[in-house]
């Protein structure tokens, strides 16, 4: 419910946008709406809409020649004024500065660092290129298409041709920390022309290398071309884990951009999404005839 939410929030970030339909996008009243929407996005439907919107105003600011007038209008602020002072409240200075600052930093560059600068290939803190093909890809930072902020990340195919190919943007770091409990990953991805599937995974494993918990959305996919959204996984960490290992996963053709990427402790109440295949042995072996 969320997610159609969201989606309808995307659609209508340059138009008039009343809680109450979003809120009956997503099926909810206005009440369980906020609340719902606060407790999984993490923040309120109204500071979300407004941060969009001024991360697409930050874009336009710098990759256009638009007045700012025209920019606030545009991200539905009731006059420049008022623009001007949530703008300084997200990135720090008024939108006018931001433009001349942060273009003449651009500008001073030689074309190939500007270009560099504007899409840092490969350049990742963090984060490593891995799959069965990742000669074929390419991930980096993009500073013009972003969720909120200043950057996002991004994993696209450069080469591939074949469904068989895979890459994925990912991290891995020691599960202490999560030991027993049950834990929800999210983040914001958008899409563009993802012929086959795209997706957050995350694994769990012991320190045999033994997959002990996993979910890569394959159940679940994005495709196609999607405006930003919030995804998650939910799985156990049993006490004798190990590692934990998250990213991103592209197949084929396509690209996909992400930002925001949370860890949180759920109870369990909130169902996993766990899909390897586990569980006690049988005492016996049954059904060899396959008759039953």
């Amino acid at each position: 419910m969320i997610y159609q939410a969201l989606g309808y929030i995307e659609a209508h970030l340059e138009e008039e946008l009343k809680l109450e339909d979003a809120a009956a996008a997503a099926g909810f009243s206005m009440y369980h709406f906020h609340r719902i929407f606060l407790q999984q996005v993490g923040m309120s439907v109204t500071d979300y809409i407004r941060s969009r919107r001024l991360a697409g105003a930050s874009a336009l600011l710098l990759y256009t020649s638009e007045d700012i007038i025209q920019i606030a209008f545009r991200c539905r602020f009731e006059s420049q004024e008022a623009f001007t002072r949530a703008f300084k409240k997200e990135y720090g200075m008024p939108p006018g500065r931001y433009r001349k600052l942060m273009g003449s930093v651009q500008q001073t560059k030689g074309r190939r660092e500007e270009m560099e600068n504007m899409s840092e290939q490969g350049k990742v803190k963090g984060w490593i290129l891995s799959g069965s093909d990742p000669s074929h890809y390419e991930m980096g930072i993009d500073r013009e298409t972003v969720h909120m902020g200043k950057v996002s990340g991004y994993l696209r195919s450069v080469s591939a041709t074949s469904e068989t190919q895979f890459a994925t943007m990912m991290q891995q770091f020691k599960a202490d920390k999560y030991k027993g409990e049950r834990i929800k990953l999210s983040a914001f991805i958008q899409a563009e022309k993802v012929g086959h599937f795209a997706g957050l995974w995350m694994r769990v494993d012991n320190a045999a290398g033994d997959t002990l918990q996993f979910d890569n959305m394959s159940d679940r996919p994005i495709q196609g071309t999607l405006p930003w959204n919030l995804y998650s996984i939910v799985l156990d960490v049993p006490a004798a884990s190990e590692s934990i290992s998250f990213g991103v996963l592209l197949t084929g053709q396509g690209k996909v951009w992400m930002d925001g990427f949370t860890f949180e402790t759920v109870d369990k109440r909130t169902p996993s999404t766990n899909m390897q295949i586990g569980g006690e042995l049988r005492d016996e072996p049954e059904n060899l005839s396959f008759e039953e």
